[in-house]
């Protein structure tokens, strides 16, 4: 086997890996889980597992930013996308997500907001998380700058504006998943609509 080849088993072994934390995640949450509920969930010893991940911490850490990863490569915009385009497309993969053929984008979310209510103790996993709200919001920002030399937008604090629209966001999605609200996201998107963007647009 090449190197590349011994490369791409390992990414492929390395996924099937996350998938299968996930599914623990689920049945065992983030306190009981053991390295033994993810090798069980893929049919593959511990000895595997730790030979990729030096212990659970080290592998939850892998997880999150796998996590993250999908959350952020989920959306494509064409450069030639106007803002107004770009800023909707941005808002709605951040409120409803991308589509997965095994765990929906809300059970995903769930195991996201399980370990983002952790790392109030936990620097590196906080870290983590300050990096992926900076991007979300840094991404928000950029488009409403752009808007606002398109002469698209009106002269507004971009940076304010995509701190207000990313904290929505944020509180939409944690109402649904913490008090069970599955209507938050879509009276969220509305209430950007007509509170937020109607105020930005030129």
């Amino acid at each position: 086997m090449s190197d590349s080849d011994d490369r791409a088993a390992s990414r492929d072994t390395r996924e099937a890996i996350m998938e299968a934390t996930f599914r623990a995640l689920r049945t065992h949450g983030y306190t009981d889980l053991r390295m033994r509920d993810i090798g069980e969930e893929m049919d593959l010893t511990r000895q595997v597992i730790h030979y990729h991940f030096d212990g659970k911490y080290d592998l939850m850490s892998s997880f999150l930013e796998y996590i993250i990863e999908q959350y952020e490569g989920s959306v494509e915009i064409d450069p030639d996308t106007d803002p107004k385009t770009e800023l909707d497309a941005r808002i709605n993969q951040c409120l409803f997500g991308p589509k997965f053929t095994e765990f929906t984008h809300w059970d995903r979310m769930k195991v996201y907001h399980e370990l983002y209510t952790y790392a109030q103790n936990d620097g590196q996993h906080r870290e983590i998380f300050n990096a992926h709200y900076d991007r979300i919001r840094g991404s928000i920002v950029d488009v409403v700058e752009d808007g606002i030399e398109q002469g698209v937008f009106r002269d507004v604090d971009a940076e304010r504006m995509g701190q207000l629209i990313t904290d929505v966001i944020h509180a939409a999605r944690g109402r649904r998943i913490s008090l069970g609200h599955e209507d938050a996201p879509d009276e969220a998107r509305q209430a950007i609509d007509e509170f937020i963007l109607e105020s930005l647009y030129a």
